[in-house]
């Protein structure tokens, strides 16, 4: 019980001696608001013929003054300090630096819905150009809207700044470049006594054309180099159209494969780690091979492969219709014209493989 009393009367006492400190502060505080706001007419009343310009000691004489008790309100209207606090609150918004709105200057407003579509549709069409660029656009289309509303117009879009956006995707870039471009991959084929040989495949990007370069147990660089060789000679003029070769990073491509294909003016592409979507075109082609003739034979050795595949290829190349090319064969320029009388004409079928894949054609 006497513990008790102790610690209330402990308690009131502390109370009652914070009173005369707090007023003291409070008016400690306001003496300090009069000095600065006294100071801070006098530099102004300094330099009335040009911009404020505060030296070294008045910053220290402000700094001073809001350390002895200064309110937060005050510090925040000291020239130098209003400029950091928009720019990191900008920031912190995440508008550009260079679109902050300058105080004291109108920005025009966006009024309608036609200058956001005007703007997202600029900026969509043209990916190297920043803010300041799509407001000169939309001007000329008679939008006056200030260079802060298109950052936001494109923000809403969903359209990152221009140096995160300019240039186009890797599968737009290989659109673009569909005929100057040629993939190759690595095709591993399962023999009857459960070796595994490995098969060097180009597919050409633009015609879909199927170049099996060769077989082999063993696939080392200086195969795979000979191979690059092999096909530069097949491909004869026909590699001035090529551009780009597209490989995976297989230890097997050296930098003496790319500069077989360097020396033909064509540039190695490489698909990053483990992205067998960056090079879909030759995987796809490997998986129509398996599905359409390796999963339905069996391979007695690196002979019998070589043939399978040889066979296969002419057969993708002359008559198997793509889709990428409007039901037509690599090879083929035009469908045949259509027969007028198909009674008078006898269908052929052609086995390919034993039967595996079947051809037809009209009997002339």
């Amino acid at each position: 019980m006497p513990r008790v009393i102790v610690s209330l009367v402990y308690r009131v006492t502390r109370k009652l001696l914070s009173v005369p400190a707090s007023l003291l502060r409070r008016q400690m505080a306001k003496d300090a608001e009069l000095l600065v706001l006294r100071h801070e007419n006098a530099v102004l009343r300094r330099q009335l013929a040009g911009p404020v310009r505060y030296e070294p000691a008045d910053r220290l004489w402000f700094a001073g003054a809001v350390l002895a008790g200064t309110p937060a309100s005050l510090g925040a209207g000291v020239p130098g300090d209003c400029g950091h606090r928009a720019g990191v609150a900008s920031k912190a918004r995440g508008a550009p630096v260079g679109l902050q709105q300058v105080p004291g200057q109108a920005r025009p407003a966006c009024d309608h819905e036609g200058d956001q579509r005007a703007g997202a549709a600029a900026a969509a069409e043209n990916p190297r150009g920043g803010c300041g660029r799509i407001q000169g656009e939309l001007a000329w289309l008679g939008h006056r809207v200030g260079a802060f509303t298109v950052w936001e117009i494109l923000t809403v879009a969903g359209v990152g700044p221009a140096p995160r956006r300019g240039g186009p995707t890797w599968r737009e870039f290989l659109t673009a470049q569909a005929d100057g471009v040629i993939a190759c991959d690595s095709l591993h084929i399962d023999l009857v006594d459960l070796r595994r040989v490995c098969a060097l495949v180009f597919l050409e990007h633009g015609t879909r054309r199927l170049h099996i370069a060769g077989v082999t147990a063993h696939p080392t660089a200086q195969w795979t180099v000979q191979q690059a060789r092999s096909l530069a000679v097949d491909l004869g003029l026909r590699l001035e159209s090529l551009r780009f070769l597209v490989r995976d990073r297989d230890r097997k491509y050296t930098e003496s494969f790319n500069a077989v294909f360097a020396s033909e003016g064509i540039e190695t592409l490489k698909t990053a780690p483990r992205a067998p979507r960056m090079n879909a075109h030759c995987e796809r082609v490997i998986g129509t091979l398996r599905r359409e003739a390796l999963d339905h034979l069996l391979i007695l050795n690196e002979a019998h492969a070589q043939r399978v595949l040889d066979v296969y290829a002419c057969h993708y190349n002359g008559h198997r219709p793509h889709q990428a090319r409007g039901q037509l064969p690599p090879l083929a320029q035009e469908h045949p014209a259509p027969s007028t009388d198909s009674t008078a004409h006898r269908l052929l079928r052609t086995r390919v493989l034993g039967g595996v894949i079947n051809e037809y054609r009209y009997a002339a």
